[in-house]
């Protein structure tokens, strides 16, 4: 959500950042409709004063036992002047609301300009892609090899864009989110939090998923939406809180299942589990001081990185383009795996600065340590990193040429000490 201020202040200024999306002006707009609803309370405010001198009029009048008809006929009139004066305000203020809630985050200078992912700027990669003797296998191929992933039944249970993995796989990927989740709040100092999947519209319209992608979501029969990221009650822990500032920053971090409906996914990645309409995935959270809140994106972009570091993955880290960064987003940085089997750099993390757009929108602030001033926090959220992406890509990397994988040492404890998944007795 934006501040009107900043739109009457330099609306030309809003409008140039809002055309870095591809979005036409709005501004004069804005502030023509804010200066008629102000006009309007102004007039109403007069009008209020009016009523109220006739109101000690008419009873004084009263008192003296004189003729009060004229008077009283005039307050009438006021009373309907101001109802329809407030009922105009109210209309200009919601239209006004109604605009500014779907207008995007305005996006930090630093941002490149461009319209697609191909304008995105890479920032500088971990790893060296493995050379292998044998053409390796796209983890679909490898998991349907070893029985252990399957996509019709999925299919039988819930139809398109589901998996089902069994014995191995399926505790490689539960291993995977268990060692996220300890990293992250023994080694990076989040408090992990265990988070309802279900929420309501004013939770979704905190983060920015409502009013604007609705079609991205499932939602259900008694109104209740399945959230798309932990990010989403996540972040709303701060909404309408007053923070101390002694109190920041709040780090959070959630496991927890996600889903979405792909609406704008028709024919991409429909084969393997890149895309699926219900994922795991461990959610990182900030909500810190303004004055913090560039540092705090850098240490979270690293702690996602350090994820993928201890699997052994190839990554490398991007700044998105202004075309590709995010709807509440300033600015993004995504690292993506490399996965040798598609031969193709894919995201498996993304990790945004939101600055005060939220916090604005779910009322979340915090007091001064002097006692006296207040502002909105700045939120932070990014993958810390997508459990199903996680397993694509360790199945990919550490694919032997017998069609077995071995499991890198990191997640050896989470499996009983198993190195290896395959069709052997090891397995």
């Amino acid at each position: 959500m934006h501040d009107l201020r900043t739109l009457r202040a330099d609306g030309a200024a809003f409008d140039a950042a809002l055309a870095r999306r591809g979005l036409p002006p709005v501004a004069a707009d804005i502030v023509q409709r804010d200066t008629a609803r102000r006009a309007a309370l102004t007039t109403l405010q007069e009008q209020q004063a009016r009523r109220n001198a006739l109101s000690r009029q008419i009873g004084e009048g009263r008192r003296r036992g004189e003729d009060t008809a004229a008077a009283e006929a005039q307050a009438a009139g006021l009373r309907a002047e101001m109802e329809a004066l407030e009922a105009a305000a109210a209309t200009l203020d919601g239209d006004i609301r109604a605009t500014l809630e779907r207008l995007p985050n305005v996006l930090d200078a630093a941002v490149p300009d461009g319209g697609d992912e191909s304008a995105n700027v890479v920032l500088g990669q971990v790893g060296t892609p493995a050379a292998f003797d044998f053409a390796p296998k796209q983890h679909f191929e490898l998991g349907e090899a070893l029985g252990l992933m399957q996509f019709e039944p999925a299919a039988k249970l819930a139809g398109a864009r589901f998996t089902l993995l069994r014995g191995a796989l399926a505790r490689l990927e539960r291993a995977l989110g268990q060692f996220m989740i300890d990293l992250h709040t023994r080694d990076h100092g989040y408090e992990e939090i265990a988070v309802p999947l279900l929420v309501n519209d004013a939770t979704m319209y905190g983060t920015g998923q409502l009013p604007k992608f609705a079609e991205d979501l499932f939602r259900t029969s008694d109104g209740r939406w399945l959230i798309p990221t932990a990010e989403v009650p996540l972040t709303n822990l701060a909404a309408g809180e007053m923070l101390a500032e002694r109190a920041l920053p709040l780090r959070l971090t959630a496991l927890s299942d996600c889903f979405r409906s792909e609406a704008g996914a028709a024919g991409r990645d429909t084969r393997g589990m890149l895309r699926q309409h219900q994922f795991r995935k461990v959610e990182l959270v900030s909500i810190t001081h303004p004055a913090d809140s560039d540092a705090e994106h850098e240490r979270m972009t690293q702690c996602a990185g350090r994820v993928l570091a201890a699997l052994g993955l190839t990554f490398r880290r991007v700044l998105l383009c202004a075309g590709d960064t995010g709807f509440s987003a300033a600015r993004t940085y995504d690292l993506e795996v490399w996965l040798p089997g598609q031969g193709a750099w894919r995201e498996i993390s993304s990790c945004s600065n939101c600055r005060d757009f939220q916090a604005r929108r779910m009322n979340a602030r915090f007091r001064a340590a002097d006692g006296k001033s207040v502002a909105h926090v700045h939120t932070l959220n990014g993958s810390g990193v997508a459990v199903g992406r996680a397993l694509i890509a360790v199945m990919e990397t550490w694919q032997q040429a017998d069609g077995s994988i071995a499991v890198p040492p990191v997640l050896r404890p989470w499996m009983g000490g198993s190195d290896r998944i395959g069709l052997t007795p090891r397995n």
